[in-house]
């Protein structure tokens, strides 16, 4: 797991390329502390800079950027998953190697197998690789998006980095994408490709840029993608291969020189990977847990019940409103993109820092592939209201309870309406007042952006997999996880991402795959030897904090507030009064800090 920056550019010396990649590798020094480099080409029109968290070979082999027949060279973040079932198969194609590293691996694939290479690789990574002889440089990223990877390209220069603030750091004149306080609002995050740079662009998973230098030319292809079918029904075979390639997927991602833990909630998802983990580690596995004196969100008693089946070392960490009041602008100041939530993680990831852990193992996938959202509940309804005629869904636009207001969003066309009725934040109508701005145009900028795929063709479940999938998962959850992970140094894997179970979900039949009496019923049957009864019996609570409570008497808050227009502190009293989610309130505070309101 690394950090990875690069330019390409004609019109600069070969200095000033070399110390603006050394500048953004400054910035991203915090999600590689072990180690740095910088590759400059004989021309001095590329520089790839990394920042290296050493997982696998610890030693200085591991140094990025690394070389292969000197002719290959790459600057990688992330983790190969099965590099050492392709090293065997490169080794007997007549590959040698050097080092024990998963980059090694990469650098003798695409020497053997060139771009196809790319469709080999099950793991979570977005890397640099320049090939000297051809003067073409790939920047590839996984097909599930785990790793972001941002960019700015055109056919005379690419700049690309992993995190967009380390844009800043490059002497261009960025333009403000004027939209982001839009889409924050909307959504709570801001959705792929989009940044809050109009040049920057999230590069879409499964894709790569070919960057030919020789001729100044650029391309961006897709190299894989999953897709939904109806291929398989449910059994005890299914379920046994379900089990399995969990299991596959956990011990795959164990693997490492240095120590791995698991967060452990004391929810379904995390309690199975904390039980398969543990029993795949002679010593068992560090188990990471917060709780909270506040009931109503701790989940201490279930976390109890599952430490008490685990071997490996235990950790609970009581979290406290002290601690969050605190922490809360250093939280602030970790993040990359705007977005309302990744707080929580961003604390256990500290934990996990502090106890020297350099990677855990995390849940996300989990209910975006069985079912575990109330979306998927949902969805049908939404499909039916979707039918009315949209001076009916205006009706509501001004409603102050939440379920209701956002019924307008049900007017798009496409899941994107869907999305936004079911996790949207604020509907057209408070955005356009509170931004200043007219309805029409709020409209235009959400329903016009992003692009959607059409999925009305799929069974309504799959239709909620898809969406939160490719939209909640994507745009939220992994960026949040991997932007406030590594603020400590610490890498997320997710096993329940791994491609193996991921083609399965996708194969499988909707009426079998979601069937059952309690959400997850698949998952829940394919573990339940290991799964305490206590633990999938009982109401599904979020990995969430008591922010509602601990924000409405927050002193950084309130500051911000006294220095904040007219329509802030109407939202603000709204949050006070408790007319007002939490996570709203959140995207109006970082929309301050941001000077945006």
């Amino acid at each position: 797991m690394c950090r990875i920056a690069g330019i390409v550019n004609f019109n600069w010396s070969s200095e000033k390329n070399q110390q603006t990649v050394e500048n953004m590798c400054n910035f991203l020094k915090h999600g590689g502390p072990d180690d740095g480099g910088i590759f400059t080409s004989e021309s001095g029109n590329l520089v790839l800079g990394n920042r290296r968290l050493a997982l696998v070979d610890l030693s200085q082999a591991g140094h990025q950027p690394m070389h292969y027949q000197n002719q290959f060279t790459i600057t990688y973040n992330g983790e190969l998953y099965n590099y050492l079932e392709l090293k065997n198969q490169l080794i007997q194609l007549g590959h040698q190697f050097s080092n024990h590293t998963d980059t090694e691996v990469i650098l003798a694939a695409f020497a053997e197998w060139n771009v196809h290479a790319f469709e080999k690789f099950n793991g979570m990574y977005a890397f640099a690789l320049y090939d000297q002889s051809n003067e073409m440089l790939y920047v590839v990223r996984d097909v599930v998006g785990i790793k972001p990877l941002y960019y700015s390209v055109d056919d005379n220069q690419l700049v690309f980095a992993s995190e967009v603030n380390a844009f800043n750091a490059v002497d261009f004149n960025w333009t403000k994408n004027e939209h982001w306080p839009v889409f924050l609002m909307a959504y709570g995050h801001i959705p792929e490709p989009y940044t809050t740079f109009k040049e920057v662009s999230t590069l879409h998973k499964g894709s790569f840029i070919k960057y030919d230098l020789k001729h100044r030319k650029h391309s961006i292809q897709s190299y894989s993608f999953y897709s939904f079918s109806q291929d398989l029904n449910v059994g005890d075979n299914l379920k046994s291969t379900i089990r399995n390639q969990i299991e596959n997927g956990v011990k795959s991602q164990l693997v490492a020189d240095a120590p791995v833990g698991v967060f452990l909630s004391g929810g379904i998802d995390s309690s199975i990977l904390a039980l398969i983990a543990d029993q795949h580690k002679k010593e068992g596995i560090q188990s990471l847990s917060i709780y909270f004196n506040e009931n109503e969100y701790s989940e201490k008693k279930y976390q109890d019940i599952v430490m008490s089946k685990l071997k490996g070392e235990k950790h609970q960490f009581l979290l406290s409103k002290n601690d969050f009041e605190n922490h809360l602008p250093q939280v602030l100041q970790s993040m990359d993109l705007p977005s309302c939530d990744g707080i929580n993680t961003w604390f256990i990831s500290k934990h996990a820092k502090a106890l020297g852990l350099k990677a855990v193992l995390s849940g996300i996938g989990a209910d975006e592939l069985f079912g575990g959202y109330p979306s998927f509940q949902r969805m049908s309804l939404a499909r039916k209201l979707s039918l009315t005629p949209n001076f009916l869904l205006n009706i509501f636009k001004k409603n102050t309870k939440k379920p209701f207001n956002r019924i307008s969003y049900l007017g798009m066309d496409g899941i994107k309406g869907m999305y936004l009725f079911m996790r949207g934040h604020y509907n057209v109508h408070e955005i356009a007042n509170y931004l200043e701005a007219e309805e029409r145009e709020i409209w235009n900028i959400i329903n016009d952006n992003p692009m959607m795929g059409d999925i009305k063709q799929m069974p309504t479940q799959n239709q909620a997999s898809w969406m939160e999938f490719n939209m909640y998962m994507q745009n939220q959850l992994l960026k949040d996880a991997d932007v406030m992970s590594m603020a400590h140094g610490v890498e997320i894997r997710v096993p329940f991402l791994d491609q193996a179970l991921v083609k399965t979900m996708f194969s499988i039949n909707a009426n079998d795959k979601f069937s059952g009496k309690l959400p997850k019923q698949l998952l829940i049957d394919s573990c339940k030897d290991i799964l305490p009864e206590q633990v999938w019996n009982r109401p599904k609570m979020g990995f969430s904090f008591p922010f509602s409570t601990w924000m409405k008497n927050n002193s950084y808050l309130e500051d911000l507030m006294q220095y904040s227009n007219k329509n802030t502190k109407a939202y603000y009293n709204d949050f006070k009064q408790g007319t007002l989610h939490w996570s709203q309130m959140m995207s109006l505070m970082i929309m301050k800090t941001r000077n945006e309101a």
